[in-house]
């Protein structure tokens, strides 16, 4: 078989734009709006082509202005609508953090239940292109703390596609935070592609002596993780949170009570961090089941540096969740 004849993989970018199409082709109400999401085809190129396929009214470019074109999003919404709205990163998300947590997520509760903001708002998130401080941290943690909100992780090809397809359903606000270094990943093309559940996480790699809980692109570092310490007798148990608001209380304490060690894998900062609040209800909910404490591996708590190799010693990476899990199991020698 010659290289042309090769199966052609997929990227998370494929994925994800197909959800988006799939979306727009099946519901007339849908359509995309956000900064250089037409002509240029998306910040990371999600957007590519969409724009001669579904035109201007639904591929819609908007000025760098989060908070007013967020808040457009809202009152599309509201006038029965089914926007997504994409924000270049994360951290320019804080530019409408006010839309985001003022009007979208408490306009529910503020009207008594009379209005709901089925609103998606898609971001990228996470650091390791060298994209600097202003473009590279990971605040869904953050957002995690809103009531109001669904928070979503997607990190394999299926959840790219299927987590948007269900978040448009939603009748309230849901924000889908795609981490960077993931939409060049590659894997085999999805077949019949559908809605997923956007309410639970999913246990990757059954193990027997730790759990590991994560979501996004250190799914795939914790799962090389695991395949390593498994020729060292280490049994590891991957989890992919998925959602991380509500969180899936119900398998993460399954996990725990099955193998007793947790190891929390996130590339927030360590402070007041999601993995902080998972911590703590592993303690609250099932602590007994522990045979030693909650552990967690997070980023340096620094403004994410440029430099290729500060960036790399700033976020979690394969041989530091080795280093933890062998900190926390006992010598299988």
């Amino acid at each position: 078989m010659s290289a042309n004849d090769q199966p052609k993989k997929m990227t998370f970018r494929d994925a994800v734009r197909e959800g988006i199409r799939d979306a727009m082709t099946k519901d007339p109400r849908v359509f995309l709006m956000g900064e250089d999401v037409g002509n240029y085809g998306g910040c990371f190129a999600v957007s590519r082509g969409l724009l001669a396929e579904f035109g201007a009214e639904r591929i819609r470019d908007t000025p760098l202005a989060e908070s007013a074109f967020v808040g457009a999003g809202i009152g599309a919404a509201l006038g029965g609508m089914r926007p997504i709205v994409e924000i270049m990163t994360c951290n320019f998300s804080l530019l409408a953090l006010d839309q985001i947590m003022n009007t979208a997520a408490s306009l529910l509760h503020m009207s008594g239940g009379q209005f709901n903001v089925p609103l998606v708002i898609r971001m990228a998130t996470g650091g390791g292109k060298q994209l600097a401080a202003q473009h590279s941290h990971s605040l869904e943690g953050w957002y995690a703390h809103i009531p109001g909100l669904k928070v979503l992780t997607p990190a394999t090809l299926e959840d790219g596609f299927g987590m948007l397809a269900t978040a448009l359903t939603d009748p309230d606000p849901v924000l889908i935070f795609e981490n960077q270094t993931l939409y060049n990943m590659e894997a085999e093309p999805l077949v019949n592609p559908g809605p997923v559940n956007i309410t639970q996480a999913r246990v990757h790699r059954d193990g027997r002596d730790v759990s590991l809980f994560t979501y996004g692109a250190s799914l795939h570092k914790s799962l090389e993780a695991a395949a390593v310490l498994e020729k060292d007798g280490i049994s590891v148990e991957v989890v992919d949170l998925r959602v991380l608001r509500p969180l899936d209380d119900a398998t993460i304490m399954s996990s725990v009570s099955k193998t007793h060690r947790a190891l929390i894998v996130d590339e927030g900062w360590r402070s007041g961090s999601i993995s902080a609040e998972i911590s703590a209800r592993i303690t609250e909910q099932a602590f007994y089941e522990l045979d030693k404490p909650v552990q967690r591996l997070c980023s340096a708590e620094v403004p994410m540096p440029y430099a290729k190799h500060l960036e790399q010693a700033a976020l979690p990476q394969v041989e530091s969740i080795i280093a933890a899990i062998k900190n926390l199991v006992p010598s299988h020698g």
